[in-house]
């Protein structure tokens, strides 16, 4: 069992807790890297996809510093 989607990706609207860029709607400065963001549970193991998000992260991260 790996838990993932807890705090999905999606617009506040449709119930997700993060945006596009990983930040954490309604709370300024805060983002979110891990298996919770994603926003289907995947059909194999999460550290792939965790891993392919944190490398995006770090590409968003970069793009605003």
């Amino acid at each position: 069992y790996h838990p993932s989607c807890t705090a999905r990706m999606a617009p506040l609207g449709d119930g997700g807790a993060v945006d596009a860029r990983l930040r954490v709607h309604g709370v300024q400065g805060l983002g979110i890297v891990d298996a919770s963001v994603q926003p289907k549970i995947v059909s194999g193991h999460t550290t792939g996809p965790t891993i392919g998000t944190a490398e995006k992260a770090a590409d968003l991260i970069k793009e605003d510093y």
